[in-house]
């Protein structure tokens, strides 16, 4: 699976009730994870299957499905990773909580968990960022995005905090 094949499945099977799907499967508490659930359907094409074959499908498409404490949100298996944020209208600033945007991801940050860094052979991905665009429940827009193509290099970032912290 790839970043086609999860825009080819977002065109085939557009859901923006995202409360109405995926809260009432007992898979997201909050609007948010619904949106991080709805992402894995994507690149998994898991759509409308029953837990134990979604499960399956989301084995064999990613190696890491994320915790919520650590970046990424998921990883597909030799492929990208995913990051998902959710804003709620279109001139709404992402909200990156205590880290950077990324570049890439690199298996030796200290951000990503022990399970994410063993999930697979693996020493740099590109990370894709998904942003919704979520009012009053319901999906309005879904944009992918490369972080080389969203995010400065981490050196950039590095720099400045390093610059702020010296000035505190």
């Amino acid at each position: 699976m790839n970043i086609i094949n999860a825009i080819i499945n977002l065109i085939n099977n557009p859901i923006t009730n995202l409360t109405e799907e995926y809260q009432g499967k007992n898979r997201a508490n909050l609007i948010g994870k619904a949106l991080e659930e709805y992402t894995k359907d994507l690149f998994a094409n898991s759509f409308h299957l029953n837990d134990s074959k979604r499960d399956d499908a989301l084995r064999h498409t990613f190696s890491w499905l994320g915790n919520a404490n650590n970046p990424p949100d998921a990883m597909l298996k030799n492929g990208d990773a995913i990051e998902v944020k959710k804003i709620e209208n279109d001139n709404a600033t992402i909200a990156l909580n205590s880290s950077h945007p990324k570049h890439k991801l690199y298996a030796n940050s200290t951000l990503i968990s022990r399970g994410c860094r063993e999930a697979e052979e693996w020493s740099e991905k590109d990370i894709i960022y998904l942003v919704g665009v979520v009012k009053n429940n319901i999906l309005k827009h879904l944009c992918f995005v490369y972080g080389e193509d969203y995010c400065a290099d981490d050196e950039i970032y590095t720099r400045v905090k390093t610059l702020i912290k010296k000035k505190c």
